[in-house]
């Protein structure tokens, strides 16, 4: 058995030198190989310092008319952790983050990095089931929390480990700020007397402590193929090697405070949390936080300050192009537009109308997922005659500085250059485990490379594209939704006795969850969706088809295909109505 793992571990390290080295004949010169810290070394907490001391007037997060510089960042980031510290938080212990996007989110992450706790990120679209179930897996004793979900924490805390909740209001920030007019905040601005924020603001500052790059630092949940979402377990270093070559992915060095980045993607999210804190914070740079989407919005924001750098899907691009009265000339700043491709995808035409109104080049953004801290790879340089986008969809460019990426067959194995299998990864951002799951672990981490589950190739140019993503996910407008997760939590009804959970297409969603139940009795489906809504995020509830039985195989296994088939049916039946 020592063998077969060593000789695995070795054929996978000769494909990774071989692909490397045609990658590197390949190599956009826009794009610097060598990673490094502004702060010397590769710690969140230390980079903010950083900043506080060398820039600590410059902006860090603009919100609305509200703008935090580096200096108010670091301090309010010390109060949240003295806050912590006073309700008896210690290095190791989990602490939630239960907000949607607003600058307590960032100082929170940072408060309690400074601490040497663990940040978990709670999605606050999570409902009932859902929420108890991260509460309680990740073992959180405090929870910040959004004064509006206050009732819903309450509703499960007592099965949780949460003894303390702190609350903030969206608005808490923007007291006494001027708003601005063509960008108003999209949620009540007026205070709220259930909010705790006055306590952090009077907190004393907590002692400065040196951070460990490599201790559990965070916890991001992901879905799964098998049961509800696992905690990804990452370290500080996780994050500032992501912040770090996600730069260096936009052709600048790490370190360069000149660019302003646009950030909607929700910071919970992992992606939304490496551009919208993150890589701004590694660098010095600004962050133009929005609380959601708005087209006209983000317009304003980006003529108001100059927006270098966005992250939106190709249907955001698409919104904002038909804006009435577009200004091109205002978004002739924005240098580095990244598209993800959900339900629209980028073709030379959407390329060719952004280039001819903006002066810009739309590209894609990465390759990436929770458990690599994602922004695996990089387009830049792929763009001239669109050979990005008219080479085998989706074209998902080169690994970053330090990462690998190499494809493998079913036994684990390499494949030669243009064959197609499972896409791995091995970086300095992998996560270390599944917090709590070791044999889930093992089975995704092996010889060091993630096993992705997804489906790619790589070309003669040694860049990685990505073919097809799991069957089992779903992708509702660009969130993820796991069939077994939405399985796991359906099950827990009891008006059901089997189900199963395909993706129905859907033209405004890209796919809608589509649960085929067997009743256990009597199935009211009203009432099993208004359940539904109350257990789960509002983007994972299904619709529903009652059926007598499930296809099932002669092994006992579900017959997914056949639902994959009746789902397709379905939906084209209901586009020709």
């Amino acid at each position: 058995m020592s063998d077969t793992i060593t000789n695995g571990a070795a054929a996978l390290d000769a494909a990774a030198d071989e692909i490397r080295a045609l990658r590197l004949r390949n190599w956009p010169a826009q794009v610097t190989r060598t990673v490094e810290y502004p702060a010397g070394t590769p710690a969140m907490v230390e980079h903010l310092r950083h900043w506080a001391r060398l820039q600590p007037e410059t902006v860090a997060i603009a919100f609305y008319g509200r703008e935090v510089t580096y200096a108010e960042y670091d301090e309010l980031s010390d109060r949240f952790a003295g806050l912590l510290a006073e309700r008896g938080v210690r290095p190791g212990d989990a602490v939630g983050v239960y907000l949607g996007n607003c600058p307590q989110f960032a100082i929170a992450m940072l408060g309690i990095l400074k601490l040497g706790a663990v940040h978990v990120p709670v999605n606050p679209l999570l409902k009932g089931r859902e929420l108890h179930h991260e509460l309680d897996d990740a073992g959180v004793g405090v929870l910040l929390a959004q004064t509006d979900l206050l009732d819903l924490v309450e509703s499960v805390r007592p099965e949780t480990p949460v003894h303390t909740v702190i609350a903030t209001a969206l608005g808490d920030m923007l007291g006494g700020t001027e708003p601005i007019a063509d960008a108003p905040a999209p949620f009540d601005t007026a205070p709220d007397a259930r909010s705790d924020w006055p306590l952090v603001l009077a907190a004393a500052r907590a002692p400065e402590r040196d951070s460990d790059p490599e201790a559990l630092a965070a916890l991001n949940y992901t879905g799964g193929t098998t049961g509800l979402p696992k905690g990804c377990e990452h370290t500080q270093r996780h994050m500032a090697y992501t912040a770090a070559t996600a730069t260096l992915a936009t052709g600048t060095a790490v370190g360069d405070s000149a660019a302003v980045g646009l950030n909607f993607l929700p910071v919970f999210w992992i992606a939304g949390e490496d551009f919208g804190i993150l890589k701004p914070l590694i660098n010095g740079q600004t962050s133009v936080l929005m609380t959601r989407w708005d087209p006209a919005v983000a317009a304003a924001l980006v003529a108001r300050y100059a927006v270098t750098e966005l992250v939106a899907t190709v249907d955001n691009y698409v919104e904002l192009m038909d804006l009435p009265g577009f200004d091109g000339a205002a978004f002739r700043s924005v240098v580095n537009p990244f598209a993800v491709s959900f339900v629209l995808k980028l073709t030379p035409e959407l390329r060719a109308r952004w280039r001819a109104l903006t002066g810009g080049v739309l590209r894609e953004a990465s390759f990436g997922m929770t458990e690599t801290h994602t922004a695996d790879t990089f387009t830049l340089g792929f763009q001239d005659d669109d050979r990005d986008l008219t080479a085998d969809p989706v074209f998902c460019g080169l690994p970053v500085p330090g990462t690998d990426i190499l494809v493998v067959d079913a036994d684990g194995a390499p494949v030669a250059v243009g064959e197609t299998g499972e896409i791995v990864v091995r970086s300095e951002s992998i996560m270390t485990a599944y917090h709590g799951r070791p044999d889930a672990t093992a089975e995704a981490i092996r010889h060091g490379w993630l096993h992705t589950g997804d489906v790619g190739m790589i070309d003669d140019w040694g860049a990685v594209h990505y073919l097809a993503r799991t069957k089992e996910m779903i992708k509702v407008n660009g969130m993820s939704v796991f069939p077994s997760e939405v399985e796991a939590l359906l099950k827990a009804h009891p008006a059901i006795g089997s189900v199963s959970v395909v993706p129905r297409p859907d033209a405004r969603k890209g796919q809608v969850p589509l649960a085929f139940v067997v009743g256990a009795g009597p199935v009211d489906v009203a009432e099993l969706t208004a359940w539904a809504r109350e257990n789960m995020a509002t983007y994972k509830v299904p619709d529903f088809v009652l059926v007598d039985a499930l296809p099932m195989t002669a092994t006992g296994k579900v017959r997914k295909g056949d639902l994959f088939e009746r789902a397709a049916r379905i939906a084209a039946e209901g586009e020709s109505k």
